[in-house]
C-alpha cells in the first residue's frame, strides 16, 4: 500500500534517523530529499544529505559520493550544494563493476554525518534497482548503512524485488509511494548534458598543474608501466585519513614521459586513487576504462 507524500513528510520529521531514498530513472528521489531537508531544517533538525548518485550528482562532481551539512535554506540552493563538505572517490558513474566503493563510500560518509551530529542523513542513491547488480547493491548499501527508513518511489512494481529485499533482511520501517506527477523524464541527451556540466563546473572553479610521481597510486603501477595508458584518467586525491580531498584528471607529457595532475586541489594530498573512465576538464567523457585489462591482470 503506497502512502501519500505529505504523511511520508510527516512520518519522517517527526521519527527522524537515516532515510534511505530508492527509485529507478527519474522518479522523483532527488526533489523529494531536497524538499525533505527542507522541512527538516525548519524544523530545527540537525540535517546532512549523502549523495550517493554518482551519476547525476547533485553534490560534489560525478565518480564521487558526496556530503553536504544543511544548516540553512541558502545550503539547498544549486551552488551552494555541489560544495561537498565530505566526498568518496569511486572513480566511475556505471555502478556495474564498482559496487565495494561505491557501498563503502556512501556508509562511511553516513557515519560521518550522523558522527558530526545530524540526526536527519537522507540517503540519495543511483537508479540501479534491478536484476542482480541493482539488488546486490541496494541490500549492501542497507546492510552496512542500517537506515531507519527506506523511502520507494515505484512506478508500478519494479521496486518489488528491492523492496522486499528491505522487509526482509533489515529492521528499517519501508513506506511506499507512487512517482509524484511533477517528476518528469529527462532524455538520455539531458542526463548526460548535466552531468558533463557538473564535472565542467567542478574543474571551472579553477585548476593547476603538478608533476605526479608513479609511487603514489592505488593500485600500485606495475615494473615499467606505460605511463602513456593513464592520459586523462580519473583520479582521486585522498588526504591519507580515508578522506577524498578533490577529484583531479592526469596528462601524460609524452616529451618527458612524465605525469601530470590537473585539478582545483593542490595541497593536503598524500596519494591518488585511480578512477576507471577517461574525462577532459571541459565534462566531456572519454569512456570507461577496465583497470584490470589496464595493468594486465585480473
Amino acid at each position: 500500500m503506497t502512502v501519500a507524500l505529505e504523511d511520508a513528510y510527516a512520518r519522517l520529521l517527526d521519527e527522524r534517523g537515516v532515510v534511505f531514498l530508492l527509485g529507478d530513472i527519474d522518479t522523483g528521489k532527488t526533489s523529494f530529499g531536497l524538499e525533505l531537508a527542507r522541512r527538516s531544517i525548519s524544523a530545527g533538525i540537525p540535517t546532512a544529505i549523502v549523495d550517493a548518485d554518482t551519476v547525476q550528482s547533485s553534490i560534489g562532481p560525478p565518480t564521487t559520493v558526496g556530503m553536504k551539512r544543511i544548516e540553512s535554506p541558502e545550503d539547498l540552493e544549486d551552488e551552494r550544494l555541489f560544495q561537498a563538505d565530505a566526498m568518496g572517490f569511486v572513480g566511475t558513474i556505471i555502478p556495474k563493476g564498482h559496487l565495494l566503493p561505491l557501498v563503502t563510500n556512501t556508509a562511511k560518509l553516513t557515519a560521518r554525518a550522523k558522527a558530526e551530529g545530524a540526526e536527519m542523513v537522507i540517503v540519495d542513491t543511483t537508479s540501479l534497482v534491478s536484476g542482480i547488480y541493482g539488488q546486490s547493491l541496494k541490500f549492501f548499501k542497507m546492510d552496512l548503512i542500517h537506515p531507519d527508513h527506506i523511502v520507494a518511489f515505484e512506478r508500478g512494481g519494479e521496486l518489488e524485488p528491492v523492496v522486499g529485499i528491505a522487509q526482509r533482511f533489515t529492521p528499517a520501517n519501508v513506506i511506499e509511494c507512487d512517482v509524484p506527477d511533477e517528476a518528469m523524464p529527462r532524455s538520455v541527451d539531458d542526463r548526460v548534458m548535466f552531468r558533463e556540466e557538473q564535472f565542467a563546473r567542478y574543474f571551472a572553479t579553477g585548476t593547476s598543474r603538478w608533476r605526479v610521481k608513479p609511487t603514489v597510486f592505488m593500485p600500485t603501477l606495475p615494473p615499467e608501466f606505460d605511463l602513456a595508458l593513464l592520459d586523462d584518467l580519473v583520479t582521486g586525491l585522498e588526504d591519507g585519513n580515508g578522506t577524498c580531498v578533490g577529484i583531479g584528471v592526469l596528462e601524460y607529457d609524452a616529451t618527458e614521459d612524465i605525469l601530470r595532475m590537473i585539478s582545483p586541489v593542490t595541497e593536503g594530498v598524500k596519494g591518488l586513487r585511480l578512477g576507471s573512465m577517461r574525462i577532459e576538464t571541459s565534462g566531456r567523457s572519454r569512456g570507461p576504462v577496465d583497470l584490470r585489462h589496464l595493468f594486465g591482470s585480473e
